[in-house]
């Protein structure tokens, strides 16, 4: 099992990140943020599903991936400027702890061992989602080409 950002910190790290927390609950088609949008809080999903989307105008780039129990839920409130790279939405009915960005920064700011914690932990993340970016667009590479082959055929 992947290490989630909160079972990644030392107990003491973890009650001090979770005084920035509150609980939240989005119903399933809800909106929680746009792409370009400011990214000023983040959560960590304790139950329900989460569409990670890209859309386009003119064109449906559609779901890039799905999060869920434990997952942490935005990445780009640690990276200036701050705004949102993707835009999500429930999947399903969807409890979370939601986090105030500023104030987390603050904090990994005054406390760098925890700061150091959180940062290599979305790192993690990132280069996780990215991976798995990559080896689905490289599938659908594969499928648009084998189309193109057999439309010519």
């Amino acid at each position: 099992m992947a290490m989630t950002l909160l079972n990644a910190l030392p107990h003491q790290a973890r009650e001090r990140l979770m005084d920035f927390s509150r609980p939240v609950s989005f119903p399933a088609g809800t909106r929680i943020f746009e792409d370009q949008g400011p990214a000023d809080r983040f959560w960590v999903i304790r139950t329900g599903a989460v569409n990670l989307d890209l859309r386009d105008p003119g064109r449906d780039v559609g779901t890039l991936d799905m999060l869920g129990h434990g997952d942490l839920l935005g990445w780009s409130w640690l990276v200036p400027p701050y705004t949102w790279h993707l835009g999500a939405e429930a999947f399903s009915l969807v409890r979370a702890y939601e986090f105030d960005a500023r104030a987390v920064r603050i904090l990994c700011d005054e406390d760098p061992v925890l700061g150091i914690t959180v940062t290599r932990r979305v790192l993690e993340v990132v280069a996780d989602r990215l991976q798995a970016t990559r080896v689905r667009l490289l599938g659908m590479d594969a499928v648009h080409r084998s189309e193109r082959a057999l439309s010519v055929e």
